[in-house]
């Protein structure tokens, strides 16, 4: 690190002691401008999937924790221990893929990608309630053809159940006790926890809502005919000229039809919508026409969109409207939740 060199500042007159002193601040500003440039350049070439060029706050999330994460897999045996984000941001891609190896994730793939905000989110609730304690993942990915077959053997494996979609995880905190944990994610008021009365708790980055094995809805036709599909993006927090990534989620029957523009609406203090503009993005396969149809999960991700330059800072929203809808209980169109975009 390159050293500053304070001036030989003599205090015999006022002059010298105010051309000392500006001849200091130009020294430091210099400093300043360059560790702003080298803060970029790693940004640049590290394999993030964020980083602060200005060495700020590192989360992108509302419920992120310190970076440091102690997993295991009961089942398989596979554990992690240690960091998987540095200070300025940066996602370590090493640490991510024996992460996904925890989650019983097959590396690699989109579709099983274990969600950032879901391992920054069990990150919050460990460095909350026993700091450093491990975390067991009992139940994490699942593809949706294992999820089905759950469902054929009677268990309660929800039909729209977000473990399909990596954001969602059966889990034991050291020595939590997990009625304890149900209740801290209720009373965040954010994500889906469910208890079971036994060892584990399900947290799942959806939608805010808890459930015992009494009131989980599995079994019903809660999520018949894509009632319940939603639209999420990749962070909650942007700055200007960013690229968003947004996947729908909780689908149960297909083909879907989406209408080509969605909608980017600002949210007022009062909660009220503001149109700011309409916008055509880029799809992770080939699409035609302005009601293009899809048939899987995995072809509703990768949704890519990247915000305005001039974008101020503020609260918004991304709407998506469906088109061809085979199914009177599946909405007409939905929205992501809040996100916020903040200054660069």
């Amino acid at each position: 690190m390159p050293q500053v060199v304070l001036p030989d500042v003599r205090f015999d007159s006022v002059v010298s002691w105010r051309g000392s002193m500006k001849r200091l601040l130009v020294r430091l500003r210099r400093w300043r401008v360059l560790k702003r440039l080298v803060l970029s350049m790693a940004c640049l070439f590290a394999s993030c999937a964020f980083c602060w060029a200005d060495g700020g706050s590192a989360s992108r999330y509302l419920y992120g924790g310190d970076g440091r994460i102690n997993l295991l897999n009961p089942k398989n045996g596979a554990t992690f221990d240690g960091s998987y984000r540095a200070a300025g941001g940066a996602y370590d891609e090493e640490a991510l893929k024996a992460i996904q190896g925890v989650f019983g994730a097959p590396y690699g793939e989109p579709l099983s990608r274990i969600s950032l905000r879901l391992i920054e989110f069990i990150d919050f609730l460990q460095d909350r309630l026993e700091p450093g304690a491990r975390i067991q993942i009992v139940s994490g990915w699942r593809s949706p053809q294992y999820n089905t077959k759950l469902r054929s053997k009677g268990r309660l494996a929800a039909k729209a159940s977000l473990h399909q979609y990596g954001m969602a995880a059966d889990i034991k905190i050291g020595k939590v006790a997990s009625e304890r944990v149900w209740n801290y994610v209720k009373d965040l008021g954010f994500g889906g926890t469910g208890y079971y009365h036994g060892q584990l708790v399900h947290v799942d980055v959806g939608p805010a809502r808890s459930w015992d094995e009494t009131t989980s809805g599995v079994g019903t036709d809660i999520s018949k005919d894509n009632k319940l599909i939603g639209l999420i993006t990749d962070f909650d927090r942007y700055r200007p000229g960013d690229v968003v990534t947004l996947r729908f989620i909780r689908m149960t029957a297909f083909p879907i039809g989406v209408q080509r523009e969605f909608v980017l609406n600002r949210v007022d203090r009062d909660g009220s919508m503001q149109w700011v503009t309409d916008f055509k993005p880029s799809f992770a396969r080939q699409t035609d026409g302005d009601c293009p149809e899809f048939a899987d999960i995995g072809e509703m991700l990768g949704i890519q969109y990247q915000l305005p330059e001039t974008i101020p800072p503020g609260r918004y929203k991304i709407n998506a409207a469906f088109c061809n809808r085979l199914w009177d209980a599946m909405p007409g169109e939905i929205s992501t939740p809040e996100f916020e975009i903040v200054r660069p």
